[in-house]
């Protein structure tokens, strides 16, 4: 095999594993979304039945608060009334009575009150009671995410270690001036970077490349370009089936 033939198919090669590196990485940067918008979904349901929640604290404080008074006036009520057969006179008697009217019918509001909010912390406490449900599956589905995500990122990054080292020992093939100007065309276009040219057609752009470019490209005495995206490329012919499927696939 030439120098040339070898040199591309060190690139061919080296192209193969920046591929994998790119799928890797790609799917690296996917897979994050998945967990956050289940992260999303999680914080506004939580965030729901905190409304609830605080709601029925606010709602229990509120029906403490009723009884206590509730339990004061009629406490006050009972001492008035062993106190009204000591009153001596028709005017004290009158006032406490009075008194002791006022609060009953205080605290018959306070019942009407405290029954709206009995109601209404059994819609509230139903409303967490139905929603408890899909917060508990939806927080054992993100945590189990979270740990596949973990377990992928961890066995992902190990892979990408392995393929590094790879790539260096590919780089190490390609000489250097080769190997810049592959990485040049890389940090520039996407994938692929080296391609071959199949009946004149640059499987890269899908373009003819000139008739003077194509002869060049047949001799195989040095590596070229695509006139038209500036890909490396390579007569198809050079090579068996098995690279150029390689190439076309990259």
């Amino acid at each position: 095999m030439s120098l040339y033939l070898k040199q591309i198919e060190q690139l061919v090669a080296l192209q193969l594993v920046d591929d994998e590196i790119l799928g890797i990485t790609s799917e690296l940067d996917e897979a994050p979304k998945e967990v956050e918008a289940l992260q999303e979904r999680f914080d506004a349901l939580e965030s729901q039945r905190n409304r609830f929640l605080e709601k029925i604290d606010h709602l229990k404080a509120q029906e403490k608060r009723i009884n206590s008074e509730i339990e004061n006036d009629a406490l006050k009520v009972k001492k008035s009334k062993s106190k009204l057969m000591l009153v001596g006179n028709t005017k004290e008697y009158h006032a406490m009575m009075r008194e002791m009217d006022n609060l009953e019918k205080l605290n018959r509001l306070r019942e009407e009150e405290k029954l709206a909010l009995a109601e209404e912390l059994d819609r509230q406490q139903m409303a967490v009671s139905d929603m408890d449900e899909r917060y508990s599956i939806l927080k054992n589905d993100l945590e189990a995410k979270k740990t596949s995500l973990k377990e992928r990122v961890e066995e992902a990054n190990k892979v990408l270690e392995k393929l590094d080292k790879k790539r260096n020992i590919a780089g190490k093939e390609v000489p250097t001036p080769i190997l810049n100007r592959y990485e040049f065309i890389r940090s520039r276009l996407d994938n692929p970077v080296i391609v071959s040219v199949k009946e004149q057609i640059c499987n890269g752009c899908h373009i003819a490349i000139p008739p003077q470019s194509y002869i060049e490209l047949q001799k195989g005495h040095q590596i070229l370009s695509c006139p038209n995206c500036q890909r490396l490329i390579y007569w198809s012919e050079h090579f068996g089936s098995e690279e150029e499927n390689a190439a076309e696939e990259a």
